[in-house]
């Protein structure tokens, strides 16, 4: 069976979980708690970061973006890099918009504040970090808005892509922390009601994190 080792509210663990899904892949989930530094973990990812991929055949993959390529090359039913080597350096771009950039300047500084601090214990969040990555998050929304209505309703060309799921895995580990204004941005709104309607998402929609329950509209399809 494909083993899956990924954190709750990581979206690069959520990124590769979504690829998965939309591939029709069936996998096991195995949370790997990354600050203990497992020597058996370890031993997969020196690096010592999720998500790793343990294939059926043992083999192991590190490495949202790798993985997320790996699945895109093998198994070809549903492509999500795009049909040409244009539309997938739009796909590219896009993915490391977020995967780098919104990740830098929003998720990392949220979740690591709002959510790893207190989990593990390294004290109380920083306030200003909070405000100036919440600040930072109302451009990237503005930023997707532009994005569905210069590709027709997705985010890296005429169809959904590894773009789209990229900016859904960030996007759905904030609105779990209960931090995306979303009737401030509806363009944006619109386009995560879409790919949050998509059978791929549904198990995402029930993740509970122990201790930290999700808002109410976390899982509601029309939020």
């Amino acid at each position: 069976m494909r083993l899956l080792y990924h954190l709750w509210l990581s979206p690069f663990a959520r990124k590769v979980r979504l690829v998965l899904q939309e591939k029709n892949l069936e996998f096991t989930l195995k949370v790997e708690k990354t600050w203990e530094r497992r020597p058996e973990f370890l031993a997969l990812d020196p690096a010592g970061e999720v998500p790793v991929l343990v294939e059926p055949d043992g083999t192991v993959l590190s490495d949202a973006c790798a993985i997320a390529e790996y699945l895109d090359e093998t198994y070809r039913d549903k492509l999500l890099l795009g049909l040409n080597p244009v539309d997938r350096a739009e796909v590219r771009r896009l993915v490391a918009w977020f995967d780098l950039k919104m990740n830098r300047e929003v998720t990392e500084p949220l979740i690591g504040e709002k959510f790893t601090k207190r989990y593990i214990g390294f004290g109380e969040p920083d306030s200003s970090i909070i405000r100036a990555a919440k600040a930072n998050l109302r451009y990237h929304l503005d930023y997707i808005g532009y994005l569905t209505e210069r590709y027709r309703g997705w985010l890296g060309g005429d169809h959904f892509s590894l773009a789209d799921i990229t900016a859904a895995a960030h996007l759905s580990s904030l609105d779990y922390l209960d931090d995306v204004a979303w009737d401030d941005f509806e363009p944006a709104k619109e386009w995560y009601a879409r790919v949050k309607s998509r059978p791929s998402f549904r198990p995402l929609l029930l993740d509970h994190v122990p201790g930290a329950p999700p808002p109410k509209h976390y899982a509601d399809l029309d939020f």
